[in-house]
C-alpha cells in the first residue's frame, strides 16, 4: 500500500474535556480561561459563533457573549485525557507522533490495509471509539503525507473527516486560501493578498523571479508545500531508543521567558518520569527553539554523572534555554531532549543519603501521579514560574491560547 498518514486534531480540546466531565455544559457557550489571567484559552463552537475566540481577553469575551459560561483550568485533567487519547490511537498503529497535547500523526502504511477505503473505515471506527470512551470529539485528515493530512483535518471541524486520495494533493490544495499553507501567518497572508495571491493556485501563475521578489529565499519551499510535497516521517518515541524528547508548539508565538522556562521544566519532569519507568539514567539535556519563520537553534549541557532525577538538570534549564534562544524573538516551538542514556548499574557513592532520599521522593511522586493524575503533585518551580508569568502577561499584554480551528499549529501549552 502507498504511504498513508492520518492527522488527528481534537476539537476545542480544553472545553471538550470539561464537557466530558460535566455533560451539563454540552451545547452551551463555554470557554476555558481565568479571570485573573484574563485570557480565553479554549472556546466551544457555540461560543465561537457568538464571537469568542482564542486568545481573547476574558473581559472582552464576556461583553461579546454575556451568557458565556467561564470554566477555570483543571490541573492535570487535560494531560490525562491526552494520554488516553493517544493510547487509543496506538491500538490502531504503533507509529504515532504526539505533536502537541491534542494533535498528532499516525502512520498506517505498515498496518496491512489493502486500500484507502479500508483506512477510512478503520479511522472512522477510531473516531467513534474516542467519542464513546472519552466523551470528546476529534477531527481527522487522511493523506499521503503529514502536511496535507494536517491541513485536511482542520477544514471541516468539529468532527471533521477529510480524505485526500493519493495523487490528489495539488488539486486538493489549489482552491484553498493561501493562509492554509504552513509558514503563512496573518501578516504574510495579507501581504500576499495585496499582491493578488489569495488562493494556493495563484502561486503557480507567477514567475520564479516574481515569487523570489515577493517571498525571498523561501519561495521554493512554499511552492513545494503548495504542490502538496512533504517527505517528513512520523517520528515516534521508539524511533530513537537512545533519547527521550518532547516538544510544545505554541498556539500563538510567545516571548514570555518565564512561561517558556516553565513549559521546559514541565517537559523535563514528564520525560524524567519516563526515564525512571524505563529504569534508565541520562546525562545530556538539549533545548531546541523554533522561530515563526521555522528557523531553529539548540543548545545542550552534559552533567558529570548520569541521573534519573530532574533535580540534576533543573539548574541548567535556564542557561541552556538562553544559549539556544539568542535571537530573543517570539518562539513558535520549544523542545526538550534527554540523551546519553545509561542503563548500567549505578556506581555506589559514599555519603549518598541525600540522593537516596530524592530517589524515594521521586518514586513516591511517580506513584501518586500514576494513581491520581499529573496535577495531583506540582513542583514548586511550576507554581512560582506560573505566578511570575501571569504577572508579566498582565503587564505586557501577552496573549496565550490554543488557536482557532483554522490555525495550522495549535497547542495547549503550560496546561497542567
Amino acid at each position: 500500500m502507498l504511504r498513508t498518514i492520518v492527522h488527528l486534531d481534537a476539537d476545542a480540546f480544553f472545553v471538550s474535556v470539561e464537557q466530558a466531565r460535566n455533560p451539563a455544559l454540552r451545547g452551551k457557550k463555554v470557554a476555558v480561561g481565568g479571570r485573573q489571567r484574563g485570557i480565553i484559552s479554549s472556546a466551544s463552537y457555540e461560543a465561537r459563533a457568538c464571537g469568542v475566540y482564542t486568545p481573547m481577553p476574558t473581559s472582552r469575551a464576556l461583553k461579546v457573549c454575556p451568557d458565556l459560561i467561564l470554566v477555570s483550568h483543571t490541573s492535570g485533567l487535560y494531560g490525562e485525557y491526552s494520554r488516553r487519547l493517544f493510547a487509543l490511537c496506538e491500538q490502531l498503529t504503533p507509529l504515532v507522533q504526539r505533536s502537541s497535547i491534542d494533535e498528532g500523526y499516525l502512520d498506517v502504511t505498515p498496518c496491512g490495509f489493502k486500500s484507502l477505503g479500508d483506512v477510512e473505515t478503520a479511522v472512522r471506527k477510531l473516531q467513534m471509539r474516542i467519542t464513546d470512551e472519552l466523551g470528546i470529539t476529534v477531527s481527522f485528515g487522511i493523506a499521503s503525507n503529514k502536511l496535507v493530512a494536517a491541513i485536511a483535518s482542520k477544514l471541516k471541524k468539529p468532527r471533521g473527516f477529510v480524505v485526500v486520495p493519493h495523487g490528489g494533493e495539488a488539486g486538493f490544495l489549489a482552491p484553498l486560501s493561501i493562509g492554509k499553507l504552513p509558514g503563512i501567518g496573518e501578516k504574510t497572508e495579507k501581504y500576499l493578498n495585496a499582491h493578488g495571491i489569495k488562493i494556493v493556485s495563484d502561486l503557480f501563475e507567477r514567475t520564479e523571479s516574481e515569487l523570489s521578489s515577493l517571498l525571498g529565499s523561501g519561495w521554493r519551499e512554499l511552492l513545494e508545500s503548495a504542490r502538496g510535497v512533504d517527505h517528513r516521517e512520523v517520528e515516534t518515541d521508539e524511533a530513537d531508543a537512545k533519547s527521550y524528547s518532547q516538544q510544545e508548539t505554541f498556539g500563538r508565538d510567545i516571548a514570555d521567558r518565564a512561561e517558556i522556562e516553565r513549559v521546559a521544566k514541565r517537559m523535563l519532569e514528564e520525560l524524567m518520569r519516563k526515564v525512571r519507568n524505563d529504569r534508565k539514567r541520562v546525562r545530556t539535556l538539549t533545548i531546541r527553539v523554533r522561530y515563526p519563520d521555522f528557523s531553529q537553534a539548540s543548545a545542550a549541557h552534559t552533567v558529570p554523572e548520569s541521573s534519573e532525577l530532574e533535580t540534576a538538570f533543573y539548574a541548567w534549564i535556564a542557561p541552556t534555554l538562553d544559549a539556544a534562544w539568542k535571537k530573543r524573538r517570539p518562539l513558535r516551538l520549544v523542545s526538550v531532549r534527554l540523551s546519553g542514556v545509561d542503563d548500567a548499574p549505578e556506581q555506589l557513592q559514599l555519603f549518598s543519603e541525600t540522593s537516596d532520599k530524592r530517589k524515594r521522593l521521586a518514586a513516591a511522586v511517580d506513584a501518586l501521579k500514576q494513581k491520581g493524575g499529573e496535577g495531583i503533585v506540582v513542583h514548586g518551580s511550576q507554581i512560582a514560574a506560573a505566578s511570575s508569568s501571569a504577572a508579566g502577561a498582565r503587564k505586557l499584554g501577552v496573549k496565550r491560547g490554543d488557536g482557532d480551528p483554522g490555525r495550522r499549529d495549535k497547542s495547549e501549552f503550560g496546561r497542567e
